[in-house]
Order: C-alpha cells, then structure tokens, then sequence
C-alpha cells in the first residue's frame, strides 16, 4: 500500500464543494432578492399612483348636463362621464362602483355635473334623483273654452301649432290613462271628438312635452276633478235619465250660458225640463258654437243653420258638449234644481243674472222687462 500524501494541517481537501460560498455569490443572492422587493413596491406603488389618480376629481369647470337614459346601465353611463370630463377614468370608476355595490339605485334624468366633483359627490348625486328641473311653462285654460280655443291657447304658449293639437284632440284613439274618455262615443257627428273633455285649470308642464301627452293630462284633470263630486253622482246620471256624455253636453250649456253660479243648478233644471217635454232647447251658445267667430247678437239667418248642433232646428241635445265645462257647472247638470221654469233670458243690467218664467207669456214679459233695464 502507497503511502499517501502528506497534506499540511489546517488545509482543506481538494473537492470544490466542500468551500464556503465566496463574497461574490451572496452578494448576488442579496442583489436578486433586493431588486424584486424593489420591483413589487414598484408594481404595488405604481397600481395605487394608477387607482388613486384615476378615481381623483378632474380639474375644475364650467357645469355641464348629463342624461342617464332610462335602461341604460350605470357602467355605461360611467363612460358618459368620462367623455363629459366629470370623471378621469371610467374603467377604473366602474370597478370602484362594483367594490362599493352602488349603481342599481341611480336614477334615470337629466343631471347637471361639474367637474372637480368627489366621486362620493357624483354617487350621491345619482342616487337621490337631483335632476336638473325641465323647464316648464305655465298656462290656463279658462272655462268654456271649445277644443279650437284650447288650440289656440297652446300654441300661443309654445306648445306646438293649432292645426295639430286638433287633429291629435280629434283622432279615434283610446286614451287607457283616463276614465271619462271612454264614455265618447264614436260618432262622425261629433264636431270634435275631445269637446268638453278636456278640462279647464292652470296647467304646469314641461316645455317639451309632446301634444299627445298633454290631451292626456287635461283628460286625467277631468277625472280628478270627478273624484271630488259626492259619492252618489254616478247614480245620479240614472236619475236624470243621462249618460255620462250627455251629461257633460248639459254642463257645457250650462257653462256656455250661465256666469252667477246660484243660477247653474236652475239652467240645468230648465234644459230636462225642456227635454222631457219635447221642446227645442233654442239655446244660442249652440248656434255660436258653429260660428267661426262669436258673435253680440245672433241674426235671424244664423238661426237657421242646418247642422246637428243647432238647438233651434233640433230636439233634445246636440251631438256632443259646445265647451269644456267647470266642476260647477258638472255638478249643475248632475244635481239640478227641480222647477216648473222653462224659459229664461239674460238680464240687460250688467248683473249676467237671469229672469226666470213658466211660460212663454211670462218669458216674453221678462224679455220686455231686461230691455227696459238694459245699461245705457
């Protein structure tokens, strides 16, 4: 056996992988280990410089107007935001949206949004429904107005053009919103089908609001106003032996010819009285209904007009009502004051009160007698 060879004390063997790691190599370990914390603090800074300045309010300026569709979804409309300049970025307001679970309670409208609001400020907004405000015009529609008079006034104030409101008053439709309508019978005798149904009031409605939409908001203030007679007013119809369109027909008479209230109730007990007994109304708010201008004194030949709304030449009532009747003057015509009066002529004092008489004798000297106390 060769004797082996003598290594000194102390020394190491001669096989690499029993040596401790050299400074180099730790030094690298360090390194590889202190660039990817670096890098992660960089990752996980530079996500939140990212959120935090795209969910930071923009710059401010001047307001703008901002509609949510009805259907459209709040992520959508995030979009919308952006483009407006209200918001930075709308990928990042969606997911904040999600993370927050707000958006299914935004209201549909119209908003007005400045830029430079807080986030919390532009949720908040869209929760509560502050829309902007439509402008609206007011307007009124008196009493005894005729369907064409009714034109008249929308248009004057902005509602469109005349000729258009009547057609769209005039059209066969159904109007599911309202009560009363369905009682218009589908009749080409009819001067115009909505006569008398669309009721007088001081009206408030948006400036765009369409002509459809506004028939159906007088035709729903006739109902409303119905909602306020006694309960028994429907039976009442059965008493007097109407229905509901000839009913309305005797309010507009009513309205057409009566101004002192107390005397509504009389005038309606005048116009049953006459047609139960046969008698022509010969009410002159008829005649002029046909007449494209009003006029003082009816002649002789006006009289004489050939059509279903002249009360001269034809028993019982017209077509349809002449005029859109006050609530007054519906109640007169449902509750009318029983009398044996079946004349009655306007008194020529100023007073717009009337005489009343039994017979025409009686009428004749009453006609005699507001001559001689006629307004010089």
């Amino acid at each position: 056996m060769s004797p082996s060879k003598h290594q000194p004390d102390g020394a190491w063997p001669a096989n690499d992988d029993m040596r401790p790691a050299g400074p180099g190599k730790g030094r690298i370990t360090f390194w590889v280990i202190t660039t990817l914390l670096s890098l992660m603090i960089l990752i996980v800074g530079g996500t939140y410089l990212y959120i935090w300045n795209g969910l930071r309010p923009t710059s401010s300026g001047d307001a703008v107007q901002v509609e949510l569709k009805k259907g459209t979804s709040p992520f959508t409309f995030a979009e919308t935001l952006e483009e407006q300049g209200i918001i930075r970025n709308a990928f990042l307001f969606k997911y904040y949206l999600r993370y927050k679970h707000e958006g299914p309670k935004f209201m549909a409208g119209v908003y007005e949004m400045k830029p430079g609001m807080d986030k919390q400020a532009i949720i908040a907004k869209l929760n509560a429904g502050e829309v902007v405000k439509a402008e609206t015009i007011k307007f009124t529609i008196p009493e005894g107005l005729t369907v064409e008079q009714i034109a008249d006034k929308l248009s004057e104030a902005g509602f469109g053009d005349k000729t258009s409101f009547i057609a769209a008053a005039d059209k066969v439709q159904t109007w599911p919103d309202t009560e009363a309508s369905t009682h218009i019978p589908t009749d080409n005798k009819l001067r115009h089908r909505l006569e008398g149904y669309l009721f007088p009031e001081t009206y408030e409605l948006p400036k765009d609001t369409k002509q459809d939409a506004i028939i159906d908001r007088l035709l729903q203030e006739l109902d409303r106003k119905l909602d306020t007679l006694p309960e028994n007013w429907e039976d009442a119809l059965e008493q007097n032996g109407v229905g509901f369109h000839q009913m309305l027909t005797i309010a507009s008479l009513v309205e057409r010819e009566v101004v002192v209230d107390e005397e509504r109730p009389i005038v309606a007990g005048i116009i049953y009285n006459r047609i139960k007994k046969g008698m022509p109304l010969q009410i002159d708010a008829t005649v002029q209904y046909l007449l494209d201008k009003q006029k003082e004194r009816l002649m002789e030949s006006d009289l004489q007009v050939d059509s279903p709304y002249n009360t001269y030449k034809i028993k019982g009532l017209p077509p349809g009502p002449i005029a859109s009747p006050s609530i007054k003057s519906i109640e007169a015509a449902l509750f009318p004051k029983q009398t044996d009066y079946y004349y009655y002529v306007t008194k020529k004092d100023g007073s717009h009160e009337h005489l009343f008489a039994e017979t025409l004798k009686q009428h004749n000297q009453n006609i005699a007698k507001s001559n001689q106390t006629a307004k010089q």
